[in-house]
Parts: structure tokens; C-alpha cells; sequence
């Protein structure tokens, strides 16, 4: 159990680190702006778990002129005894130019930090992520509705709403 915490606080401490590193760095040297930061909310159905409520915070990082965005994000869930915190990085494609309603795919990597208190026990896994949805537009936001399904030791399949709030 106290191996896991230490993964999982040293993931999240590279995570932290890597998005000050990416706003410090010079215009010049980013290939990737951060358009945003947002949230997304839920259902998530675990393997052989009962479905719950998942949340998510997400940095959204964008190429200008590009379709292209990498979203490192951290999901949390937690059902029948049974949590999981999922850093992530993912990365998408939207079909549509930006603010016009588009549809989107995308995949990416993350680590699952799962505990189970019915019987005491951590683990840490690598997931693959597969992911698609609609984006819609906003005055100065954009919202957005992603399927989301995740292979790991404790297999996923998520349906998310959610918002990125633009810095610009």
C-alpha cells in the first residue's frame, strides 16, 4: 500500500512539474500552447464492479493551427471498495475546424493506481486509452461528450461531459 502512494505522489508530482515546465519554457521552444484547463464528470463502469460516478481535470494543449490536442488529465473513481486515481496523457483529433461543432478521436497512456480496502491491497498498472466524442463550441469555452473506454487490469468503459475553460 505505501509502494503505490509513492508512485502515485511521485506521477502526480511529474505531472505538476511537466505543466510548469511546458508554461515556463519560451513561446519558441513550445511546440504545444495550452489552450485550457477543465473538468469532466461521468459514469464509468469498472470490470466486474458496479458502475459509478467518475471525475476528471484536464490541461488542454494545442499545436496553433493544428487538430490536433494532448490532454494530460487525472481521473478519479471510486466504487464497492474499490478507487482508482488514473493519470493520463491522451491525444486527440478533432475532423471539424476549431469552432464549429466537430467529432473527435483519440488515445494515450495512463497509470492506474487502484486500492482495494476490502482486502488491503494496492496495485499500479499501465492502461491504454481509446477515446472519441463530439466537441461543441462555446462564447469562450468549449464543451464536450467522450466515450472513453481503457484497457488495464481493471478493464473501463466511461461516457464523460465536460468543459474546457480557454485562456485566450
Amino acid at each position: 500500500m505505501k509502494r503505490t502512494r509513492t508512485y502515485a505522489a511521485a506521477t502526480v508530482t511529474c505531472l505538476a512539474l511537466s505543466l510548469i515546465a511546458l508554461l515556463a519554457a519560451p513561446r519558441s521552444v513550445r511546440a504545444f500552447d495550452v489552450e485550457g484547463v477543465g473538468g469532466k464528470l461521468g459514469y464509468n463502469n469498472p470490470e466486474n464492479l458496479d458502475g459509478t460516478a467518475s471525475v476528471a481535470v484536464h490541461a488542454e494543449l494545442e499545436k496553433p493551427g493544428s487538430r490536433v490536442h494532448v490532454l494530460p488529465n487525472m481521473m478519479y473513481w471510486n466504487v464497492n471498495g474499490v478507487r482508482d486515481v488514473n493519470p493520463n496523457v491522451d491525444a486527440y483529433y478533432h475532423f471539424r475546424p476549431e469552432g464549429r461543432v466537430s467529432p473527435y478521436l483519440g488515445g494515450g497512456l495512463g497509470m492506474n493506481f487502484i486500492h482495494n480496502d476490502r482486502r488491503d491491497e494496492s496495485s499500479s498498472d499501465l492502461g491504454m486509452n481509446v477515446m472519441g466524442g463530439v466537441r461543441i463550441p462555446g462564447a469562450s469555452n468549449h464543451y464536450f461528450v467522450e466515450g472513453r473506454y481503457t484497457a488495464s487490469d481493471v478493464t473501463q468503459v466511461s461516457v464523460l461531459t465536460g468543459v474546457t475553460f480557454h485562456g485566450r
